[in-house]
């Protein structure tokens, strides 16, 4: 098959200018190489643009101060949200450098919390399709219709809608989420928005209020499942695997039941990895070994109590425990040190309906049927919260986690902020400013008794684009857990004193780029370790990374 080698407005200092087979209002329409008022005099002269702009010429740097301008005198989140993907649609150069450049405002706005209430919204705020939806209805023709994307993807960002975010199942209003993701991959790791493809498989939802809905764009039919949800699922493995060859696919908010069964099937056979699973097990750990270096001792010594037994907690612990088993502890050890609560109370062994990958941690113990029972009984040293449900760390349970613990581990990763376990302020309020605290979605510096706190997110951001562009680089055959422990310890090493001090487990966001540089060279050198990669590592790893990073200019 047959793609463009597309040569765009700003790959690289050498093609600054379009070829010239693509002029006039192909040119300006087309968001890969749409430069808008920053074209020059002799550009518009020589590409049929004359006439098709306003005579003045722009810099970037003045088009980025008009956008921020018009975006901050929105009223809503949501509108910024819509703005900013309006100029997504139509110059991808301004809108990565409006991100990079500002990044702590921009994130927010287009991925987590906004981006929860625009898939709520997505067949309201529909304006220009964005990546591809592949539907049931096109089973046995998947491979042909992958044809139809015009660029040679290297990272595919695929969810079916079942489970986003912790607001359920959107069907294909999910797209939010894919296109979201991507964005971060190019902002926050340079990976080349013409290789990333955001994908939506559309199987039906179960959602009363979407099928009900007018203005809902999927499928208005009952999820697809059992053999033939998971025989058109592998139809698209097979596909994307062909038309794209050495593709990254990362599986993104896929429910429990399918999310763990198509990371154990295609893992050990693909270059795939689940970010609800492993991208969030790498940053809570990243935030523990920060923590640790707080509140003094070892990994190993730790009793962990998860809020929650699907995806997150689980992935969290499977990682935790590799962890505590790095510095000596067995497994046997490590496993009793992490503990999980579900809807029905603790997990424990004999309990009837345990589901797979809950059983891992099903340890004997009588039943305690809430929370803060179970913090009781066993003091544990951290709380994690990963159940969507909002306010769940109540004031008592964080007295009672503070009542424990000199230095109380508390992190509340649900996201959107409606369904966090607490806010920052409640969690410096009622441990008495004592705890260390991560969140899942933004909160503003809290003053208590003199000292200010700097929440950060404990945010997948920080782990999955570096890893996705340490696999690429690297052109490694798979994605392996040892790559997430090397990327969660890269992230904890760039954690500064100055951080530590102010309560922040994890960096600036603003040095983002730094940071999933060096978490893309830890992974890409796992990769060449283990023979996953293409050919043997370079003498300059880091220099391989960054030589690949995307920098939006013109």
């Amino acid at each position: 098959m047959n793609r463009p080698d597309r040569v765009t407005a700003h790959s690289t200092p050498s093609s600054s200018t379009p070829s010239s087979s693509t002029r006039g209002m192909t040119l300006l329409r087309d968001p890969l190489l749409n430069k808008g008022t920053a074209f020059t005099e002799q550009e518009r002269a020589a590409l049929g643009l004359r006439g098709l702009l306003p005579p003045c010429v722009l810099t970037m740097q003045d088009q980025a101060e008009r956008v921020l301008i018009n975006l901050r005198n929105l009223p809503s989140d949501l509108e910024k949200y819509v703005a900013l993907n309006a100029l997504h649609d139509r110059n991808e150069a301004l809108f990565f450098r409006v991100v990079c450049d500002n990044i702590d405002e921009i994130q927010p706005l287009i991925y987590t919390p906004t981006v929860g209430l625009a898939c709520q919204k997505y067949g309201l705020i529909f304006q220009r399709p964005r990546g591809m939806f592949i539907s049931s209805r096109d089973r046995g023709q998947i491979a042909e219709i992958l044809k139809n994307w015009p660029y040679p993807a290297k990272l595919i960002v695929v969810t079916d809608g079942e489970r986003i975010l912790g607001l359920g199942d959107l069907g294909a209003n999910g797209m939010g989420i894919p296109v979201g993701k991507l964005s971060l991959y190019s902002a926050c790791a340079g990976v080349h928005p013409e290789q990333c493809l955001p994908i939506v498989l559309d199987v039906g939802t179960n959602n009363e209020e979407l099928l009900r809905d007018p203005y809902y764009l999927g499928l208005r039919e009952r999820r697809l499942t059992g053999e033939a949800y998971d025989s058109f699922v592998d139809e698209f493995m097979q596909a994307a695997r062909k038309t794209f060859p050495g593709v990254l696919i990362q599986f993104e908010d896929f429910a429990n039941h399918a999310a763990f069964k198509l990371l154990h099937k295609y893992r050990d056979e693909a270059c795939v990895f689940n970010d609800d699973i492993q991208g969030t097990a790498a940053v809570a750990l990243a935030g523990l070994f920060s923590a640790l270096r707080v509140g003094g001792g070892k990994l190993r010594d730790q009793r962990i109590l998860f809020l929650g037994a699907g995806e997150a907690a689980t992935g969290i612990a499977d990682l935790v425990v590799s962890a505590m088993m790095a510095e000596g502890a067995s497994e046997a050890e490590a496993l009793m040190r992490n503990w999980l609560v579900d809807s029905r109370g603790l997990v424990v062994k004999g309990r009837a309906g345990l589901s797979g990958h809950k059983l891992r941690y099903a340890h004997d113990h009588g039943q305690i049927a809430d929370f803060l029972a179970a913090i009781e009984t066993l003091k544990p040293t951290a709380i994690i919260g990963v159940a969507a449900v909002g306010g769940a760390f109540t004031p008592d349970v964080l007295k009672a986690i503070a009542k424990l613990n000199a230095h109380p581990i508390v992190f509340a990763l649900s996201n959107p902020t409606s369904k966090a376990e607490c806010s920052a302020e409640d969690a410096y309020r009622y441990t008495e400013g004592r705890a260390l605290f991560a969140c899942g979605s933004p909160y503003d510096p809290v003053t208590l008794n003199g000292r200010t706190f700097v929440p950060r997110q404990g945010n997948n951001s920080y782990i999955f684009p570096g890893v996705g562009l340490g696999v690429i680089a690297s052109r490694s055959r798979l994605v392996t857990d040892e790559m997430f422990m090397a990327a969660a310890h890269s992230l904890a090493d760039c954690v500064g004193k100055d951080d530590l001090d102010q309560g922040s487990l994890y960096p600036a966001l603003p040095r983002i780029r730094e940071v999933s540089a060096k978490i893309a060279a830890a992974v890409a050198q796992v990769a060449y370790q283990r023979g996953l990669a293409d050919g043997p590592a370079p003498n300059d790893v880091m220099g391989l990374v960054r030589s690949q990073m995307y920098e939006p200019h013109y």
